[in-house]
């Protein structure tokens, strides 16, 4: 069970109510032993810069980032007399910016005197040539400032403190997504940059409605998180639902959105996916478009979409930029390339060892023939193959990409090649565990993938024990299983369980965008994607005729 559902007085369907904690006296007590504990002067001079002195301020930051070698403090006077003492972080912040436009500009007020006094300059008229800047009393906020603005200004004699926001991370250019390429469509991807991937959602939503919360998770990181949704579409009891199970993750560090995913799907024991994750803002732009909330987290390009279903991780974001025959066509394809991923070795397991019947009698006797010198029975031939597959494809992703395609390729045919001449396993089963292994590549999302990977082994157990009756068991529980999955409230096999005739329209098949007129049921309250005159020009004449 989730931490976020065990931690709440949560039963029932989502609701917009607020859910406290059951412990609310036991936190009360708890917090207050967390202050209580500690002499009042202590916890006033450790929150607030009670005095104006410079040196008091300086000493206790000095002490509180000590053996920190990046950490930079730039001292000066200027002309007026007012000793000022600027803190940043060496990497974060240009030397140009530091020098142009904050001490030049304090400079240029002291010399002029034109601003009555510097204090009156700085804090009141705000006169310093920066982006932005925060007025503050709290030294823990000005911690905070200088790892997270870029530098933190002091001035001898008045107790505020100046946050500038003049920071500058190094950060990567804007490329195509590596794991998600298409033939045609947009090339630009995500990058590591919250602000820049939120100007790239900006880019493609240009509406009032488009809203973004922030907050704030990890102890240690400080990492922001940003939640992102269409107002007027998206469902508030999923917004909500969000907000909540975010509320309660406490951790010392978020490094990847993988972190909150974990904590914030409703079976985390399933081998399914639960939240789809992109790195496309086309992708991330569509979703949002239907209803969903996206999750995006400073540091990663990688951001998350709830609520998902099973058939939004079989479809690709190409599937909505070829034209619509093409498209239905591949779902199908990628349909029946699914079942065979899962089923193919052990239908072969379960009729060779069980069903010969079945198998014609010329094609029946190659087999024989072909396993005639195998001492292992087909479910142990079956194993060892398809680990053997799954380890030369976990070495194709670690080893260098410049020679990992070619010991893919060469490990396969070799080891295949020495596998069948040393009589250890037969030629078709070579080929079942080859055609399994291309099949599974064919699904646009790799923990969708995963997951059947995974599940393939039980059912080839089954089938060496009970024969197609496994096959069919195992199917069965696999069905069940998926029936009882839920995301965010919404079913995990919508549209087709439950049955939503609506939404047909975009899961076995993918319609023209013209006969696209609703949103799905299940993730928005406003199901009104578009007007249904979108071709009413072939009812008015035209001077083409």
């Amino acid at each position: 069970m989730p931490f976020w559902k065990s931690r709440y007085s949560h039963k029932g369907n989502m609701s917009n109510k607020e859910i406290k904690p059951k412990n609310d006296k036991k936190f009360k007590k708890k917090t207050s032993k967390l202050t209580d504990g500690q002499p009042k002067n202590t916890r006033d001079k450790e929150h607030m810069a009670m005095e104006s002195s410079l040196e008091a301020r300086l000493n206790w930051y000095q002490d509180q980032l000590k053996a920190s070698s990046d950490i930079i403090y730039r001292e000066f006077s200027l002309s007026s007399g007012h000793k000022c003492t600027l803190i940043y972080v060496r990497a974060m912040v240009s030397q140009t910016s530091i020098q142009d436009f904050i001490i030049k500009s304090l400079q240029e007020a002291a010399d002029e005197q034109t601003h009555g006094d510097i204090y009156q300059y700085l804090f009141e008229d705000n006169g310093l040539s920066v982006s932005s800047s925060t007025v503050i009393r709290d030294l823990n906020k000005g911690l905070k400032a200088i790892f997270e603005e870029g530098a933190l200004l002091l001035i001898d004699g008045d107790e505020r403190m100046m946050s500038l926001s003049i920071s500058s991370y190094p950060k990567r250019s804007i490329v195509e997504a590596p794991n998600e390429s298409v033939i045609r469509g947009p090339r630009e991807a995500f990058i590591e940059d919250l602000e820049t991937n939120i100007a790239l959602m900006r880019k493609r939503i240009k509406s009032k409605d488009f809203k973004t919360e922030a907050v704030i998770i990890g102890e240690r990181t400080q990492t922001e998180v940003v939640i992102a949704y269409i107002e007027g579409i998206c469902k508030p009891d999923v917004l909500n639902e969000v907000k909540r199970r975010l509320s309660y993750i406490e951790i010392d560090g978020v490094l990847e959105s993988s972190f909150l995913e974990e904590a914030i799907e409703d079976n985390p024991y399933s081998p399914f996916p639960q939240i789809q994750y992109s790195e496309r803002p086309d992708v991330i732009t569509a979703a949002m478009l239907e209803g969903r909330v996206s999750i995006f987290v400073d540091g990663t390009p990688i951001t998350l979409i709830v609520p998902v279903t099973l058939f939004m991780l079989l479809q690709s974001a190409e599937d909505y930029y070829q034209r619509f025959v093409a498209a239905t066509w591949i779902r199908w394809i990628r349909y029946a390339l699914l079942s065979i991923s899962l089923l193919l070795p052990s239908l072969y397991i379960a009729i060779t060892t069980f069903h010969p019947e079945m198998i014609p009698s010329q094609l029946l006797l190659t087999l024989a023939a072909a396993r005639e010198t195998v001492p292992f029975p087909a479910l142990l031939e079956a194993f060892m193959m398809e680990i053997a597959f799954e380890a030369l494809r976990e070495a194709s992703v670690r080893i260098p990409k410049s020679i990992g395609q070619a010991v893919s390729i060469i490990g396969a045919l070799v080891i295949g090649t020495a596998a069948v001449q040393a009589g250890i396993v037969s030629a078709a089963m070579v080929i079942i565990v080859s055609l399994t292994g291309i099949a599974s590549f064919i699904i646009p999302s790799f923990d969708l993938g995963l997951a059947f990977r995974l599940l393939r082994f039980p059912v080839m157990l089954l089938a060496s024990i009970f024969g197609l009756f496994g096959i069919a068991v195992g199917i069965i529980l696999i069905y069940i299983h998926l029936v009882s999955l839920k995301s965010f409230g919404q079913p995990y096999l919508s549209p087709i369980a439950p049955w939503v005739s609506e939404d047909i329209a975009d899961t076995l098949i993918r319609v023209p965008w013209w006969k696209m007129h609703k949103r799905p049921v299940y993730a928005t309250n406003n199901i009104t994607r578009q007007k249904s005159n979108s071709r009413g020009w072939e009812k008015e004449k035209s001077d083409l005729k």
